[in-house]
């Protein structure tokens, strides 16, 4: 894999606005997705966590939570740990790499395990590798949520999700008034259907629902799908769902 460099940190804290295709939608379905009323406590680990967007959203969503944020860039763990410090000792930020296996420890025993955007960087091999490790470690009710790039598999989903997302760019990068934002976008070569980078190995989405059924998931699912970016996971209890409010509440 590639060498995540601290440039890239710092280009994509500075694009992430507009370079996500429909980010706040993405992470809104990650919360909805995971499987526990709001009230409950839980343990929960996320792997790329950057800086602590996702994590804080969480840690609000649920806040009876702790949440170990695990990021291999030193200046997005600063970022994530101002982000937390609110959270008290509910929230942890440490370093790791993605692609070692001695951080896999710190899943044994975890409620839900989330990743945004960071599991593309990963060979096939390596994300079989981790979904079978998550399934075993996750607590009987847990689960392992993801937001990530998928690979679409003809020419014509390519081409079209690569249209998608330069739109979505220039129309997000127009609500913040922030046109530069979407000119940097196209200067950075940030879309991976247009530029394929080395450092990105995304798979197809049907692969990875596989992969999550054949590491022990009971329930797989893809929540969410816009501009070849998805939102899918594993469940370990097939009917297990937060509850829903009632009409009336």
């Amino acid at each position: 894999m590639t060498t995540w460099s601290e440039e890239d940190s710092a280009t994509y804290r500075a694009i992430a606005q507009v370079a996500v295709p429909r980010r706040r939608e993405m992470v809104e379905t990650l919360l909805a997705a995971a499987p526990f009323p709001t009230g409950e406590p839980l343990k929960i680990l996320e792997l790329g966590s950057g800086d602590g967007l996702l994590a804080e959203a969480l840690l609000t969503r649920f806040p009876l939570a702790s949440l170990t944020a695990l990021d291999g860039s030193a200046s997005m763990r600063s970022e994530a740990t101002r982000r937390l410090a609110a959270f008290g000792e509910r929230a942890r930020v440490a370093a790791f790499d993605l692609t070692a296996l001695d951080w896999w420890d710190r899943m044994f025993g975890v409620d839900l395990i989330v990743s945004s955007l960071a599991l593309h960087h990963l060979n096939d091999a390596k994300k079989q590798y981790l979904y079978k490790a998550a399934a075993e470690r996750l607590s009987p009710r847990g689960a392992l949520l993801m937001a990530d790039v998928v690979d679409p598999q003809h020419p014509a989903a390519r081409e079209a999700a690569a249209d998608r997302w330069d739109a979505l760019a220039r129309e997000q990068a127009e609500a913040l008034g922030a046109p530069e934002l979407f000119q940097r976008f196209l200067d950075e070569r940030w879309n991976h259907f247009r530029f394929p980078d080395a450092a990105d190995q995304p798979s197809a989405l049907m692969h990875h629902l596989v992969w999550l059924r054949h590491a022990g998931f009971a329930a797989v699912d893809c929540l969410w799908l816009e501009a070849g970016h998805a939102v899918f996971g594993g469940f370990k209890l097939a009917g297990a769902s937060a509850p829903r409010p009632q009409a009336g509440n």
